[in-house]
């Protein structure tokens, strides 16, 4: 039969891999995902604004007022986020030259943190993709210059020649000497831009320097192709550890990691691998091995970025990879200190799962779990009547750092803010 050209350069494009992840879900439920978030809004699935508030201060509560206004469906997400970097830039490099070096501050960060989140929905490294990151390292690098502490871009070097892009943080008013450090992993949906806060930041603020990173599959390292994978996680645990080590600032026998949501599965991975760190603390945990419930029950979103987090873009490859998204095997190597804050009613995680890995631990343990909370651990009177999760993980790490001593507990924070505390073994 004879192949018309039509038909022909159907084929050819048929052949050539789509730029984007495939996945199922995503491509059947796009209009239910479109329905939610003109109903719920733009935090349809997290709570993401208000991370940008705590990280960005009160000033930003106009653009995330405008941000909530405008997104009615997932393709307004990334234009709106830019309109707001867009202006933040333009008025940041305006107090510049007026020679106004904190409003240039101010400005500078939250422009790179909407930069930064415009990306969210950009999951292919495409010119848009580099398009915004060169915005956002450009104005967080402005920033920096104008920053109240020492803040440095961080490559952290690789076997094979890749670097996992940071940036360093130094506590405020550091004058000399070697002080502790942390570590610092983002999620699944998190950025290295905006994990140590404008102003008042609780690692700074406790003289602990700050190594935060984009690790393998994560924002900047996923854009030049370090996708994720367990060993690439292992291998930066290590690499991070050395890095800050040759540090001239740093007390290499005080330093600690930190994770946060998906961040906590990389974070335990990294541990597990450079036992060097001198304790870890996590929170809103994805330990349940393959990511059964997050990829298969929450929001198409999650598998879709995680997809592009590992540099596949077929599902049913995908789902043959992510056996490989298990702690079994990791958590038994964890011998130094290791706190988990978790909610009770964890969507993305079972608690359960929190119980299992910190069981399978050598070392002494603390699991925090507070009552009614979902995965991102906040906004329920139990974390408002009961101990700041913030302020919990980051006291516990400055004690460990110090080599405080502490006995290996369960917490249950209740609603009413008392602690149950049980013996864990």
């Amino acid at each position: 039969m004879a192949v018309t050209k039509k038909s022909s350069v159907r084929r050819k494009a048929a052949s050539v891999a789509p730029s984007e992840p495939v996945m199922r879900r995503w491509t059947e439920q796009r209009w239910v995902i479109d329905n939610t978030i003109r109903t719920v809004g733009v935090e349809w699935d997290q709570p993401r604004l208000g991370n940008y508030a705590t990280a960005c201060g009160p000033q930003s509560a106009g653009d995330i007022a405008a941000i909530r206004a405008r997104v009615q469906k997932y393709a307004d997400f990334t234009p709106a986020f830019e309109a707001v970097a867009r202006r933040r830039e333009k008025v940041a490099k305006e107090a510049e030259a007026a020679g106004h070096s904190i409003t240039a501050r101010d400005n500078y960060y939250t422009a790179a943190v909407f930069w930064a989140a415009s990306q969210w929905t950009l999951v292919s490294n495409d010119e848009h993709n580099l398009n915004n990151n060169t915005r956002k390292r450009e104005c967080f690098l402005a920033y920096a210059k104008h920053a109240d502490h020492r803040v440095e871009p961080a490559w952290i070097p690789l076997a094979g020649g890749k670097r996992v892009p940071g940036w360093f943080h130094l506590p405020y008013g550091y004058k000399g000497g070697r002080v502790p450090a942390v570590v610092s992993i983002p999620g699944m949906d998190g950025f290295k831009e905006s994990n140590v806060a404008l102003l008042g930041d609780r690692w700074l603020s406790r003289g602990i320097a700050v190594l935060v990173i984009d690790g393998p599959g994560q924002y900047e390292s996923a854009l030049f192709d370090l996708y994720f994978s367990v060993p690439a996680w292992k291998a930066t645990g290590r690499a991070a550890f050395e890095w800050l080590k040759n540090r001239g600032e740093i007390d290499a026998s005080r330093i600690g990691l930190l994770g946060n949501s998906f961040g906590s599965f990389f974070a335990t991975v990294a541990a597990a691998a450079e036992p060097r760190y001198r304790a870890v603390a996590v929170s809103s945990i994805c330990f349940e091995p393959f990511g059964d419930t997050i990829f298969d029950e929450a929001s198409p979103t999650f598998k879709r970025r995680f997809m592009y987090m590992s540099g596949i873009h077929d599902e049913a490859k995908f789902d043959r990879f992510r056996k490989t998204i298990t702690l079994n095997g990791q958590a038994a190597r964890i011998r130094m200190p290791y706190l988990c804050v978790a909610g009770e009613r964890d969507e993305l995680c079972p608690i359960v799962w929190a119980d299992r890995v910190l069981g399978a631990m050598k070392g002494p343990k603390q699991l925090v779990i507070y009552q009614e909370s979902r995965h991102t651990v906040g906004n329920v009177s139990s974390t408002v009547l009961g101990p700041n999760p913030h302020g919990l993980s980051a006291d516990w790490m400055q004690d460990r750092l110090k080599g405080k001593i502490f006995a290996s507990e369960r917490w249950l924070v209740e609603s009413g803010g008392a602690v149950v505390r049980s013996a864990i073994r």
